[in-house]
């Protein structure tokens, strides 16, 4: 996986098993079964969201699924990135505010 040196992240798997997914239109290369959080970091990717409330920016935080800043939209549901594996073509985008769980 590239890294964005401004992320702050980057990846330890080997590049070899790399699959392309879509992030707001966007194609990235990330490691096949990564984290889905993990990897859209190691991409320079933040914030995910805005809250409903203020439209506070919010990137993932806990990364064991017990905060929900980490919501983005797959196939029209909205999930949590950290709990959500990388697969070949994933097709990710920002959840918006207000986006039920």
């Amino acid at each position: 996986m590239k890294t964005d040196s401004s992320s702050g992240f980057a990846t330890l798997e080997p590049e070899d098993d790399a699959v392309e997914i879509i992030f707001d239109g966007r194609t990235y290369t990330v490691p096949r079964g990564s984290n889905l959080a993990a990897a859209l970091l190691v991409a320079g990717i933040s914030p995910f969201r805005t809250t409903p409330v203020s439209g506070a920016p919010r990137a993932p935080y806990c990364m064991m699924g017990a905060c929900f800043d980490c919501l983005v939209v797959i196939d029209g549901v909205t999930v949590q990135a950290c709990m959500t594996e990388v697969r070949e073509g994933l097709e990710v985008s920002r959840a918006g505010t207000g986006e039920a769980v």
